[in-house]
């Protein structure tokens, strides 16, 4: 039976669970795969979900230089192919655009991409519409194969207008996980039919669900447990959770634990420090799922802060918030990008406005002060994330759409 190659930007990652979940649900409804990463692990674990993939991994060189034979190869190969000039002439139309020697990168993985594919491999499929999907549509367009996208959150708003129609006009179909994702890709295509919203969702086997025994922690004594799980990259707002946390009442006890790594990690500990705020955080570092689900359980609030960064980054549907309300912890975010079709404000969480330390941390204090509303607001976040955002429904989409290619 035929597989489709699965392109990732590295594999596998702490941080890509909605992948490794997505790859291990097709697995199991039947489609084969091959997985194609850009470049190795850097990450010190891996989830439990990772170990029971069975597909195979391809890694394709990270830079050229690392291993210039096998590049060397690949491109004698892909010179001698019918499809060379036509694939060729897509790379060029792309370096007007974007001359430098990333783009140069693409094309050489893209080379090593297609001579290296198996022969049972028929399609081809990338995750983010940046930096995998352009060594996946040059591989395309080499082979001989016809592909399609999964779109998140960064690959679509940092990438330019230009790349973003050429990659949508050229792809056979996508699909995206939220609808502000679909709005926008859709605007962009000349076939808007072609973007479709399927949510990621979570698969909730290994998710207790709430245990019916609600914290009666107030801030009046024993700490109340705060949580954050995510990197420290700008579009997660840590340095306005901090600010925030400094605004909070002296008399309010809580402790913050943060759970991820990340560029950010040494300068949110420094101004944690500048603001005092130290012995009162926790900084775990990057830890597998079982450790993070042991910690949300322990936790009476889940803050995630997200934003919108210079460069047009973002969250998309964060899978962090929908683990945690699924085990009945009640989530503070902000109004971000899809988080408001995730979270009900006032109904099934609290949300704010991004970018708003005074904001964040008023609604900090009345929840860390309100054990009660704390648990009727997780409680409903539950209810609601199990029974709207389970991961079976895109599962079995995305399987009627491959199993038409395979």
């Amino acid at each position: 039976m035929s597989r489709i190659a699965v392109v990732v930007k590295g594999y596998p990652r702490l941080s890509e669970t909605f992948i490794a979940q997505e790859i291990l649900g097709l697995e199991r409804r039947g489609i084969g795969q091959l997985i194609v990463a850009l470049r190795k692990p850097y990450d010190p674990f891996i989830h439990e979900l990772h170990r029971q993939i069975s597909a195979e991994v391809l890694y394709l060189p990270e830079y050229l230089k690392d291993d210039p034979k096998r590049v060397a190869r690949a491109r004698r190969w892909a010179e001698q192919q019918p499809t060379y000039a036509a694939a060729r002439a897509l790379f060029e139309a792309d370096l007007k655009h974007e001359s430098n020697a990333g783009r140069h990168r693409r094309w050489g993985q893209a080379c090593v991409f297609a001579h290296e594919l198996p022969e049972d491999v028929t399609w081809i499929h990338t995750h983010y519409l940046h930096t995998p999907c352009s060594v996946a549509r040059y591989a395309a367009h080499l082979s001989g194969r016809g592909w399609s996208f999964s779109a998140h959150a960064k690959d679509i708003w940092t990438s330019p207008e230009w790349e973003l129609r050429t990659k949508l006009d050229d792809a056979a179909w996508g699909v995206t996980c939220t609808s502000v994702n679909v709005d926008y890709l859709r605007s962009l295509s000349a076939d808007p039919a072609k973007v479709e919203l399927v949510y990621h969702g979570l698969d909730f086997t290994g998710f207790p669900e709430p245990s019916g025994r609600p914290s009666t922690r107030d801030g009046s004594g024993e700490p109340v447990r705060l949580l954050s799980v995510g990197r420290a990259v700008a579009k997660k707002g840590y340095d306005d959770l901090l600010a925030a946390l400094a605004r909070l009442p002296q008399g309010l006890n809580w402790h913050f634990t943060h759970i991820g790594g990340g560029e950010l990690s040494e300068s949110l500990k420094a101004q944690a420090d500048k603001l005092g705020l130290s012995p009162r955080i926790t900084w775990m570092g990057a830890r597998p799922r079982e450790e993070v689900i042991a910690a949300s359980l322990d936790a009476d609030l889940f803050v995630l802060p997200s934003k919108v960064t210079k460069s047009g980054d973002r969250d998309g549907l964060p899978n962090v918030l929908m683990e945690a309300q699924s085990m009945g912890l009640c989530c503070l975010s902000t109004a971000v990008s899809a988080i408001p079709e995730l979270i009900d404000n006032g109904a099934t969480g609290i949300l704010v406005p991004p970018a708003d330390p005074a904001a964040l941390a008023e609604a900090m204090a009345r929840l860390i002060t309100a054990p009660a509303l704390r648990d009727e607001l997780g409680l409903a976040a539950s209810r609601k994330v199990r029974a709207e955002f389970a991961t079976a429904p895109g599962l079995d989409r995305l399987a009627v759409k491959f199993r038409a290619l395979v």
